[in-house]
């Protein structure tokens, strides 16, 4: 048995109707891997997300964290054995500061509301957003309100870190920070599962990525197999992508 297999997803498959979202996807990631997720529009990028963290159940295949079959299992019970997520539409509470935010995360794994806080504050500060930590949550930029889902993650100390587009809808510098910021998540020891359409992302970032198209998987490999796949070009990238990798 491979003691660095953190996620085992085997064969899962999900409908809705007559829609095949997913179609018997498998893949693994390692302890302190980045393992990206493409595909266009469609592809069942979401879903597959969804039936990994609980939120969906498959209609067939297994989930496997850290050997324990986490299938149908219920999404906080699955977040406190340590795989967290973020979402495609930024999920913050509006009423509620930064820093109470990031404590509602930390709650999964204390219990006194003075490790709650000190736990919160450890991880905006690690996270670039100590000084607006009393800011109203709905107060801040875009990019910042992404970084404060991220703060709320990770203040949920998880093993795998699951993130939905975080980087979507950012200028160039603010990118940049990201990518940074994910970089200096998995120096911590956590794997990470990006699901991404900003390819310059995906590039600098991944160590593998997975290529779904209409629920299927199409291809996976490290970044230069993947941008140099044909079926890949034809489905997603498109001829441009093809020079980034020769």
């Amino acid at each position: 048995m491979n003691a660095s297999l953190l996620l085992d997803v085997q064969g899962v498959s999900k409908y809705f109707g007559g829609l095949r979202a997913n179609e018997d996807i498998s893949f693994q990631v390692n302890r302190g891997q980045i393992l990206s997720i493409i595909g266009p529009n469609g592809a069942g990028k979401s879903t597959l997300f969804n039936c990994i963290t609980g939120f969906h159940h498959p209609d067939k295949g297994r989930v496997l964290f850290k050997g324990l079959d986490i299938t149908n299992w219920k999404p906080h019970t699955i977040g406190k054995l340590g795989v967290v997520r973020t979402f495609q539409i930024t999920q913050v509470i509006s009423d509620m500061t930064a820093l109470e935010n990031v404590m509602t995360g930390g709650f999964l794994r204390h219990v006194r509301v003075k490790d709650v806080r000190l736990n919160a504050e450890e991880v905006l500060a690690f996270t670039g957003l100590n000084a607006k930590k009393n800011y109203n949550a709905q107060a801040l930029s875009v990019s910042d309100k992404k970084r404060l889902e991220v703060s709320m993650a990770l203040a949920m100390e998880p093993e795998l870190l699951m993130l939905d587009e975080s980087m979507a809808g950012l200028t160039p510098v603010e990118l940049k920070d990201m990518i940074e910021l994910i970089r200096k998540v998995r120096t911590k020891g956590i794997a990470i599962v990006v699901v991404e359409h900003v390819m310059e992302a995906v590039m600098e970032l991944s160590d593998r990525v997975l290529v779904l198209n209409s629920g299927r998987r199409i291809a996976e490999g490290s970044p230069k197999e993947v941008v140099a796949d044909r079926e890949v070009i034809r489905a997603y990238l498109g001829d441009r992508y093809h020079a980034v990798c020769p």
